[in-house]
């Protein structure tokens, strides 16, 4: 192993210093020289045409795109199955559960094809290509131009070529800014919509360790769970049908049921959704002193208020299960990347390289002429913006956005309206017949004696915290209701048609506009919803957006040499980098992988976040783990590796350098939670459950003999020892770099001891 690494050390000594880094989100298509050397020295065995291509089947063909880039999913099978994270099913799993059969607690799985379960609004997206259409994007913009006219004239040249690339709406089209719009590509995906649940681990093994282990490493969660893709007889996209047969892809992952070692090569290929790695420092001021201390205190006090209620109600707990999951999980987030961000100092780097363009610009005076504006440009906006950005915070999360009514109320009050103004009668009972669709997906999951405990938790939070400029309801508040949240909730729940199905049905057999405007609800969510609006009009965004386009082109200027990766946007990525320990704080270091004894170790049944199963309890006992242990006799449950992602790649397949499926990523580490807006190669580390422990649970936990019997399985290739390549001369492909990572260290050196956990709040 040490040869191996040895080897790696030597080919990354001859590439571009600028190049040797695990940051980087790349755009499969774009995969530069550069990338392939690295990832080659690093282990990969493929080629950039196995990776991505149009003409034959490639890895690309078995990562899906779920939701439209709600997550990531891998097709492991060549019947159309489907790995992802049991977070990115969550939804769809609580919506097929009841209280008297509760998959989502309790598990399930499909012993056959007849006992999958159909997934109701729920999209599989493949990448059929991307085309880059930057140069007849900016064929319709001049410098000359507002930033006004500018965005029509690209959202023109958007919808036209996507309408020219649907292939007779076989396809769905989307053109994706990047680098703040100074390039533009094009994807085409294939979208299917006849899903089906296969099976998913109970609670207890797919969210173990709940939310005092998320973000957290060492991490023992089973998160997994699984799906099928159902095509018609053609292997064609088909709304739901008994008819449907699983559907046969392109290409799948085999599994490597050896698993990884310290040290190995991984890649993960997936749809990243959102980072801001060229934020100056002055964005770092706003987050760290303003937004984030406000979205940390309103999502706070939305997760109290919900679980005010679910503690004391089975029905309400399930109903509420993943909104609640989904809400805590950003809440730590923003806790954790603004703990991140003070503690690692973030802002002072970013100043650093504002003081480096500026040292740049005055030494040219071409490129000062061309972009000597460009920070003072972004400096303004934060001025002018930075006075409104703790009310606007706190308008939108304890408003419009606040109670689940609000913005139901806001938008269903105007469709009534606008349908009530129609002088055709039969377009208004048309109008009317085509509201039903959104009303019964808003009250399957809403329970108006919880949103009502939200609604007067956050409307006393946000008058405590904004004493000036309310909506202007809040006028009505004080003045009929003494200033009592809890006044005026009593009396919008009473009455209301917005809070209660039956009561809105029956005001629609004889609605009337009148009415609307004289409705609590219809009240503070439309003066809510304005005055939300307005601080968008205060917001001087088109500044932003035109220092930063031009920010960034001037720092590709300025670094010609440098492979610049663009920020995620929900478009396919592949990171990659190797499976390697990390030093979380002084005299702390983690090992690399977690195995089942911890999952015992923290065994805590009358705390349901860390309930283990008695079943599993007795598995893991008796070690009982089958094919799925290592060479040292344990069963590994997850691993962390140096590679760069965010939201968006949860479910994205964890991939060895011969294509082979060995985990499936769900989740980064606290210590580098800043990582969306600034990668900390020493620090940041991605965290994957082991496919041998997903395989282990399916099999031995779950019952799924048939699903792993649908696999394909290989073994580990022994590694080679190969000769260093010769150097290769940077060629820099339109999107480009990663900044500069520390090559892999002789882990020899150092005997690991096991570390105690860090104590948990």
């Amino acid at each position: 192993m040490k040869r191996t690494i040895y080897i790696a050390v030597m080919l990354f000594s001859m590439l571009p210093a600028s190049l040797l880094a695990n940051e980087g989100m790349w755009l499969v298509s774009l995969l530069n020289r550069m990338n392939e050397a690295e990832m080659k020295g690093l282990g990969l065995n493929l080629t950039k045409e196995e990776i991505y291509s149009i003409n034959t089947a490639s890895l690309k063909d078995a990562i899906v795109r779920l939701n439209y880039g709600q997550c990531t999913g891998e097709v492991v099978s060549d019947k159309g199955l489907i790995f992802t994270n049991h977070h990115c099913g969550y939804d769809a799993i609580q919506t097929l559960s009841t209280v008297e059969n509760n998959l989502l607690l309790d598990g399930f799985c499909a012993k056959s094809f007849a006992q999958e379960l159909p997934i109701e609004n729920f999209k599989i997206s493949f990448l059929v290509r991307i085309e880059d259409v930057t140069k007849d994007m900016l064929s319709v913009v001049s410098d000359g131009m507002s930033e006004t006219d500018r965005d029509k004239a690209l959202a023109a040249k958007s919808k036209e070529l996507s309408a020219a690339n649907t292939n007779n709406g076989m396809y769905e089209v989307e053109v994706k800014s990047f680098f703040y719009g100074n390039e533009y590509y094009m994807m085409v995906y294939q979208t299917f919509s006849d899903i089906r649940l296969v099976g998913n681990p109970p609670e207890s093994v797919g969210k173990f360790g709940g939310d005092t282990d998320n973000w957290m490493w060492p991490r023992h969660t089973g998160d997994f769970s699984m799906l099928r893709i159902y095509a018609d007889k053609n292997n064609q996209p088909a709304a739901y049908s008994k008819e449907n047969v699983p559907y046969t892809p392109k290409h799948f992952l085999p599994v490597n049921i050896d698993g990884v070692e310290e040290g190995d090569f991984t890649m993960i290929m997936g749809f990243p959704g959102r980072t801001s790695r060229y934020l100056t420092s002055y964005g770092i001021e706003q987050a760290v002193e303003t937004r984030n201390p406000a979205l940390i205190e309103c999502l706070g006090t939305k997760l109290e208020s919900w679980k005010s209620v679910m503690d004391k109600d089975a029905r309400v707990r399930l109903m509420y299960a993943a909104k609640y999951a989904s809400t805590a999980n950003g809440w730590k987030y923003y806790i954790g990347q603004t703990r991140g961000l003070k503690r690692l100092d973030v802002k002072s780097d970013k100043a650093k390289i504002e003081v480096d363009f500026t040292k740049w610009l005055n030494g040219n005076g071409t490129t000062k002429s061309k972009y000597g504006e460009t920070l003072k440009s972004i400096q303004d906006y934060y001025n002018e913006w930075d006075p409104y950005v703790k009310a606007s915070t706190y308008s939108s999360m304890c408003g419009i956005g606040g109670a689940e009514f609000m913005a139901f109320a806001a938008e269903m009050g105007e469709a009534i309206k606008q349908i009530m103004a129609e002088t055709d009668e039969a377009k208004r009972k048309e109008g009317l017949a085509s509201l039903q669709a959104d009303i019964d997906a808003h009250f399957k999951e809403y329970d108006a004696e919880t949103d009502k405990v939200v609604f007067v938790n956050l409307t006393t939070l946000y008058r405590e915290r904004i004493t000036a400029d309310r909506p202007t309801w809040h006028a009505m508040l004080d003045e009929k209701y003494k200033g009592s949240a809890m006044a005026y909730a009593n009396k919008l729940f009473e009455t209301s048609v917005f809070v209660n199905k039956d009561r809105l049905m029956k005001f629609l057999e004889k609605p009337s506009a009148k009415v609307v405007d004289k409705d609590l609800a219809y009240i503070a969510a439309s003066s809510a919803s304005a005055h939300a609006m307005n601080f968008r009009s205060l917001n001087p965004q088109q500044k932003f957006n035109k220092g930063m386009r031009q920010f960034v082109a001037g720092l590709r200027e300025m670094s010609p040499n440098k492979a610049f990766a663009p920020d995620a946007n929900s478009t396919m990525r592949v990171t990659y980098g190797i499976v390697d320990d990390y030093k979380a704080a002084d005299a702390v270091r983690y090992d690399f992988y977690t195995t089942a004894a911890g999952i015992m170790e923290k065994r805590d049944n009358s705390n349901p976040e860390f309930v283990v199963p008695d079943k599993l309890a007795e598995l893991i006992t008796k070690k009982d783990f089958g094919r799925y242990a290592n060479a040292k006799g344990e069963l590994p449950t997850c691993f962390i590796h140096n590679l760069d992602i965010t939201g968006g790649n949860s479910g994205s397949p964890v991939i060895d350098g011969d294509g082979n499926i060995v985990g499936i990523a769900f989740d980064g580490n606290w210590e580098a939670m800043s990582g969306d807006i600034a990668f900390e190669p020493e620090l940041q580390r991605t965290i994957s459950v082991d496919i041998r422990y997903v395989l282990f649970v399916v099999e031995k936990l779950m019952g799924g003999k048939n699903i792993v019997d649908e696999l394909k399985y290989v073994k580990k290739k022994p590694k080679v020892e190969v000769a260093p390549a010769p150097a290769v001369a940077p060629v820099v492909a339109p999107v480009v770099e990663p900044a500069p990572v520390k090559a892999p260290a002789k882990k020899g050196a150092v005997t690991k001891t096991p570390v105690a956990e860090p104590k948990k709040k």
